[in-house]
C-alpha cells in the first residue's frame, strides 16, 4: 500500500491562512489503513483547524467529506456537492488522490494535507517499512521474494557490496543488509543456484523513461 504522513500542522495552517471554508478531505483507501488521511484523521485535523483558528479569534467553516478512493473517478462525484461554496480542499489522499481531486474539480484549490512517502507494508500497528520503488521491471521471482532495489540501500541488482557487517548495511546498524536477507531467503528455500544467475540491468524505459506512465488495459474499457 501507499505509506502517507500528515504534513505538520503549521505548514497546513500557513498554506489555509487566505481561507475561511474549507472542505477536509479524507479518503479510505491506503491512507486509512496507514493512519494518515480516513475518516479519523479527518475529524482530528478539522478540529485541530477551528481550535487552532479560535485561539487567534479567527473564522472559519470546516466541513468533513470521507470518499472511497480519490484516486478513483466514480468516488469523486459528491465532492463538488459537499464542497458547496468552499474556498478550498485540503485533500488527505496520497499525491494521486490529491492530483486526480483536482482535476475533477476544477473551480477550486486543492491542497495536500499528507505526505506520500513510499509503497509499503505494515510490520505492525504504527510502523511501516517500504517495500516496493514501482521501477516497473520486477525481479522479485529472481531474489525470493525480496525486491533488491527498495531493501538493498545501493539498489545492487547482483550480490551484496563490500560494505555490510553481520548482516547489517554499513550505513546504520538497524538495517538489515538487502542481500543478505535475499541470500537468507534463497537457503531456506534451496534455491541458491538462483543466486549464481546474473540478472540483466533493469529495463527502466518501463519505470519513467517517456514521462508520466500509463497502462491501458482495453478489456477493461
Amino acid at each position: 500500500m501507499i505509506i502517507a504522513e500528515q504534513k505538520a500542522f503549521e505548514e497546513i495552517e500557513k498554506r489555509l491562512a487566505p481561507f475561511t471554508r474549507v472542505l477536509v478531505l479524507g479518503c479510505k483507501g491506503c491512507v486509512t489503513v496507514c493512519s494518515a488521511g480516513g475518516a479519523k484523521e479527518v475529524g482530528i485535523l478539522a478540529t485541530a483547524l477551528k481550535l487552532a483558528r479560535a485561539e487567534h479569534g479567527l473564522p472559519i467553516d470546516v466541513r468533513e467529506l470521507t470518499v472511497e478512493r480519490q484516486c478513483d473517478p466514480e468516488y469523486l462525484e459528491p465532492v463538488a456537492v459537499k464542497a458547496g461554496d468552499a474556498q478550498v480542499i485540503l485533500s488527505m489522499a496520497c499525491g494521486a488522490g490529491v492530483q486526480l481531486t483536482a482535476e475533477r474539480v476544477l473551480k477550486l484549490p486543492v491542497l495536500p494535507a499528507v505526505n506520500t512517502v513510499f509503497i509499503g507494508v505494515a510490520e505492525k500497528a504504527g510502523t511501516y517499512a517500504e517495500r516496493c520503488q514501482a521501477c516497473g521491471d520486477c525481479k522479485l521471482a529472481a531474489t525470493g521474494g525480496i525486491c533488491p532495489v527498495a531493501r538493498c540501500s545501493k539498489s545492487i541488482m547482483n550480490g551484496p557490496c563490500g560494505g555490510s557487517t553481520r548482516g547489517k548495511c554499513e550505513i546504520s546498524s538497524d538495517v538489515p543488509c538487502g542481500w543478505q536477507l535475499i541470500i537468507d531467503r534463497l537457503e531456506a528455500l534451496g534455491r541458491m543456484d538462483l543466486y549464481d544467475e546474473i540478472m540483466d540491468e533493469a529495463d527502466w524505459s518501463t519505470s519513467r523513461d517517456g514521462g508520466p506512465r500509463r497502462i491501458v488495459r482495453e478489456e477493461l474499457e
